[in-house]
């Protein structure tokens, strides 16, 4: 807490000292602004005369009178019909050259603002405000992070909530109470989480002790080819080397022991978050249109309506997105269950559980999580039945990349394959495995907020364009005669 209080202060300091750079800066370009129009035009000398006309006048400092338009004329003509040249006007205020001559040098900008080309000052104002932007935002992801454990509980609630709440609509339209329609819904979901857990934990157990004595001989295989294989190893290099192991784990106790420790406040941290994810989703699913309308009245008044148009859109993108990834998840979960069914690795429907939530994150998930079948393979049967593990899963990947995400979440979550992945990629860097599960939901949401927005702001500047041509039309059109 003590290096997060020092990065916030060393964080505010910065702003700081780029807000008053950027002030002053601003300050300094419009004073060149001003100076520049409110430059007084150059003298001009009067030309010379002809030799034998009478010297011309220099011209007076006083306002001329105005003359009547007849006279006016009457005073050109003879002007024009004389040889006697008229003075050239003199150069606009801030036309480059007038005011470096009026400094004694031709040529050169009267400010070393006139100097700088128009790119690199549109580019020097856009990197300071870009500057600000990305501060603010660190600021943003620093509480975020700071407040992980309240972030990640609310965006998973979110997440439940838009798979339970259309089965929630669809009991209050028949005439449920809404408490009743919640907490039914609700109560339902639980207790398929639970049964869900109960079965992977049953499994695990039914089928320990068979894949434990796998294990025992895989390992005594993988030591049969250490020593007879291509490395030909001898009994006592293997043997020094399960002793180093031993030494290392007996030297590191209090490392594993901080571990442990690490791990125990860990698992605290997912229980108290998976309680609050509980509490939010409840509150979400029975009162959730009365918090949207609260979170309304916060927002400036100018925004309401255009944010109250672009939630709705949000919320259908974030349940076709929840409903579309449960389909395609418990799709490749049970083909590479059956794939590692046939091929004898034990285990096969816990493992197909652990795909199955793992496939919430697009692309990368399924593949991740089925590396662990590959492991089992590996250790409980023979490298050629682990490589066929391996194939199977780059084919449902294949299968989910080409076929399943553009036919179930093409319409609803339009973004690019390209963006899901470098979602993923950021949101595994800055949240681990919860930041890939909510990276690419957050990136459909905002890019259907954007659109929205950008089609109002379209249609708002039609409908003024349409109001203006009917004004001019009305303008230009004559009046009846009175009768």
């Amino acid at each position: 807490m003590a290096r997060g209080g020092k990065a916030f202060k060393a964080v505010a300091k910065g702003m700081a000292v780029v807000a008053s750079a950027a002030a002053v800066i601003e300050r300094r370009r419009r004073a060149a602004m001003a100076a520049d129009f409110h430059e007084p035009p150059l003298p001009v000398a009067p030309a010379a005369a002809p030799a034998g006309a009478a010297p011309l006048p220099a011209p007076r400092a006083e306002t001329v009178p105005a003359v009547p338009a007849p006279a006016a004329a009457a005073a050109v003509a003879p002007a024009a019909a004389s040889a006697v040249p008229v003075p050239a006007p003199p150069a606009a205020p801030g036309a480059f050259g007038a005011s470096g001559a009026a400094h004694g040098h031709f040529g050169r900008p009267a400010t070393p603002a006139e100097a700088v080309p128009w790119g690199l000052r549109v580019a020097a104002e856009s990197t300071w405000r870009l500057l600000l932007l990305g501060a603010a935002l660190y600021v943003v992801f620093y509480i975020v992070d700071m407040l992980r454990l309240v972030a990640f509980a609310v965006l998973a609630s979110l997440l439940i909530s838009a798979l339970l709440e259309p089965t929630v609509s669809w009991l209050r339209r028949h005439g449920v109470p809404r408490s009743l329609a919640a907490g039914g819904v609700f109560m339902s979901g639980l207790a398929g989480i639970g049964l869900v857990g109960w079965f992977v934990v049953w499994q695990v157990t039914t089928n320990l002790e068979t894949v434990t004595s796998k294990v025992k001989a895989g390992v005594d295989q993988l030591r049969d080819w250490l020593i007879t294989g291509p490395l030909h190893l001898t009994e006592q290099q293997i043997t020094d080397f399960a002793n180093q192991i031993t030494k290392a784990i007996s030297t590191n106790t209090e490392q594993i022991t901080s571990a442990s420790l690490t791990g125990a406040q860990i698992a605290v941290e997912v229980l108290t978050a998976v309680l609050l994810a509980f509490f939010t989703t409840f509150f979400f699913l029975y009162d959730g249109e009365r918090i949207w309308n609260w979170a309304l009245r916060g927002l400036p008044r100018h925004s309401r309506y255009a944010m109250a148009g672009a939630g709705p859109k949000a919320w259908a993108t974030l349940t076709a997105y929840v409903r579309g990834t449960v389909c395609v998840a418990f799709i490749d979960a049970v083909c590479i269950g059956i794939g590692i069914q046939l091929l004898g690795v034990p285990m096969a429907l816990p493992l197909a559980v652990i795909i199955f939530l793992g496939a919430f994150v697009p692309l990368v998930g399924a593949l991740v999580t089925g590396t662990v079948a590959v492991l089992i393979a590996l250790v409980t049967t023979t490298p050629w039945t682990a490589l066929m593990v391996l194939v199977v899963l780059v084919a449902v990947q294949q299968l989910e990349g080409h076929i399943l995400q553009p036919l179930i979440l093409g319409r609803a979550v339009r973004v690019h394959p390209l963006g899901v992945v470098l979602g993923v990629a950021a949101g595994s860097i800055i949240g681990g495995i919860g930041g890939a599960i909510v990276a690419v939901p957050l990136i459909a949401v905002t890019n259907t907020v954007v659109t929205h927005l950008r089609r109002r702001n379209e249609a708002g500047q039609a409908v003024f364009t349409a109001l203006e041509a009917a004004r001019e039309a009305a303008a230009r059109t004559p009046a009846p005669p009175a009768p």
